[in-house]
């Protein structure tokens, strides 16, 4: 596994992940994966659409051309070595009108919704660091500043004697709508599901600022989290770092307790 430096390029549709931390799904991928630079991965289904080889772009998918998001995935690619001269300090917000029109098509009125909710619109960073790893080993990417902090407190916690998991960082705004089409497809309506899943596009996650965290031996995102000693702990030293519980229990945004929700609010 990289270290805390190593970034993900992030566009509207496509991630541009660095090589090295993707699991290949066939042995032509895996023959790619293993020489790539970088890996084009689209944001909707994680499928491999193209390797950065030292000779050129090897694309995985027929019709590399006609994908969705594929010219600002390539501009970005152009772009690494400003990327990397850049670091992590000058991170922006993508744009959220692909969001917008998403909402749409789920039938779900993002203007009533803010206003019930008080919830808005959250972008996707540009560019994400690598926080380590989550507790299913997989790369945990979050915001660079939550990064930092998330680093800080997990050490912190350790001195301590407390040992904090993360279960999940960053979500794009694609991985949030697979969540809703895949309980609408099972029978639930959208309300039923706002009562336990943010809107797509109005997760605290697309920031990268947000983390969920548990405690070893504990169900992943459990309100039993809050009878543990690491969620006492957080409870008491999590706010030095910058991170604070966003959804406590009779919260104004109609989401359920969340005790293992966390949010890094910058400086």
């Amino acid at each position: 596994m990289r270290g805390p430096g190593t970034v993900l390029i992030n566009t509207p549709e496509i991630e541009l992940w660095p090589g090295g931390l993707l699991r290949a799904r066939s042995n032509h991928d895996a023959r790619a994966l293993a020489r790539a630079r970088h890996v084009l991965r689209r944001k909707r289904d994680g499928r491999f659409l193209a390797a950065d080889l030292p000779e050129g772009l090897l694309p995985l998918v027929h019709r590399l051309m006609r994908e969705d998001g594929i010219d600002a995935a390539l501009d970005a690619l152009d772009r690494i070595v400003e990327y990397r001269r850049e670091g992590l300090v000058r991170v922006h917000e993508l744009p959220l009108d692909r969001i917008e029109h998403r909402l749409d098509a789920l039938g779900l009125d993002g203007v009533a919704y803010e206003q019930r909710s008080g919830l808005a619109l959250v972008a996707e960073p540009d560019r994400l660091a690598l926080a380590g790893v989550d507790r299913f080993r997989r790369p945990l990417w979050l915001h660079p500043a939550a990064a930092r902090a998330w680093t800080h407190l997990r050490e912190a916690a350790q001195r301590d004697g407390i040992v904090l998991d993360a279960i999940s960082g960053y979500r794009s705004h694609d991985y949030q709508l697979g969540i809703f089409e895949r309980k609408l497809a099972r029978g639930l309506s959208v309300e039923e599901i706002l009562t336990v899943n943010a809107a797509p596009g109005y997760s605290e996650h697309h920031s990268g600022l947000a983390l969920d965290i548990g405690a070893p031996g504990e169900p992943p995102a459990e309100e039993s989290f809050e009878h543990t000693a690491a969620f006492a702990w957080l409870r008491e030293r999590a706010g030095g770092y910058g991170y604070a519980m966003s959804y406590p229990r009779g919260n104004p945004h109609g989401i359920v307790y969340e005790p293992w929700h966390w949010r890094y609010t910058p400086a």
